[in-house]
């Protein structure tokens, strides 16, 4: 038996998948964005809501920061113009930044048509999105909504004063948008805010996967990783062909090209391919086959995860791309990863 898909994550932390354009669809009016939540609180106990988010030209939605929520933007369409605590970069496919509590920021999709998936933790932010939109049915995004936002939006904002955790600057100074530098090409040491630019960062390999960490627990404070995770089917088995279970970190796993291989057990095997999402749970046991030449995945966890085992038993390679040999690696390694990251194999 297959993972069956649902077009909206379910009431309960259970393994289930997403199709294609799919989630809880919902549009702040005038926006001409929509939101598509793949997981949050009720899946994932609180810890972390993933999305993905589209757009048109539209305004942005203003200067704010979280007291306690942290923020991440990663560009997988169009461009988006961030502005985040004293930078403002134009992020293009690949493109990433980590916004921290406390740090303002504002972004502002700058089309075409600008495609984003983000990460915010704790998992109810996303209630704020929910009370400040409605159900969208549309296919993408709602281009000709052209009602106007701040008008619907403020007295919204106003009314729900203090009960989210959104506090607007509207007489915020920001800084003027700068080009990208060398510092916008690797992850900090420290708990800040950052940009990091596409196809740069460090890169690890462990046997046949590669990860390219966007962020690890490292920078947000031991609360989330987000990673793409690449292979190939002319590796044979990987790290991820035995079942493996993370006692309490729950994946969401959004395939973007190739074909991605899910056993999970009482599951069966399912097939993942571009464009669609499984979510798997704490507690429940899972393996990983890539299926086709190339397989590329967002991987984000509410702690270290697969991310993790790569990182920390992988090497850092300086390959840009997968290497025509997988290298060697001793699976004897993963007892070292147990106790240290609360898996089992």
């Amino acid at each position: 038996m297959s993972l069956p898909f649902a077009n909206q994550p379910p009431a309960d932390r259970v393994p289930y998948a997403i199709p294609q354009l799919e989630g809880e669809r919902i549009t702040i009016p005038g926006s001409k964005g929509v939101f598509r939540i793949l997981t949050s609180s009720k899946q994932t106990a609180g810890l972390m809501a993933v999305f993905q988010s589209g757009a048109t030209l539209s305004d942005a939605p203003g200067f704010h920061y979280h007291n306690h929520a942290h923020d991440v933007f990663l560009v997988t369409k169009g461009y988006l113009k961030l502005w985040n605590g004293d930078k403002c970069r134009v992020m293009g496919p690949g493109d990433f930044a980590y916004v921290p509590p406390t740090v303002i920021h504002n972004p502002e999709m700058i089309g075409p048509h600008t495609e984003i998936q983000g990460l915010i933790t704790p998992g109810d932010w996303v209630d704020f999105f929910r009370y400040v939109s409605e159900p969208y049915e549309g296919i993408l995004v709602p281009e000709t909504d052209n009602r106007d936002l701040k008008s619907i939006l403020i007295p919204k904002v106003m009314a729900a004063k203090g009960k989210f955790d959104v506090v607007f600057q509207p007489h915020y100074e920001p800084p003027e948008v700068s080009d990208w530098t060398k510092d916008d090409e690797k992850l900090p040491e420290g708990k800040e805010g950052y940009f990091l630019r596409s196809n740069t960062g460090p890169r690890w390999m462990l046997g046949g996967v590669m990860s390219r960490p966007f962020a690890t627990t490292r920078q947000s404070d031991g609360l989330f990783a987000i990673s793409s995770i690449e292979s190939s089917k002319d590796y044979g088995e990987t790290v991820f062909s035995k079942y493996m279970t993370f006692a309490s970190v729950d994946h969401c796993l959004c395939v973007m090209e190739g074909t991605l291989r899910v056993s999970l057990q009482g599951f069966g095997d399912s097939l993942f391919r571009e464009g669609e999402t499984v979510v798997i749970p704490a507690g429940q046991a899972f393996s990983l086959g890539f299926e086709s030449r190339y397989v590329k995945v967002h991987s984000f966890s509410d702690g270290d995860g697969i991310e993790a085992l790569i990182h920390r038993l992988g090497k850092q390679v300086e390959e840009v791309v997968l290497p025509d040999q997988a290298p060697e690696w001793d699976p004897a390694q993963l007892d070292s990863l147990k106790k240290q990251l609360h898996v089992s194999f």
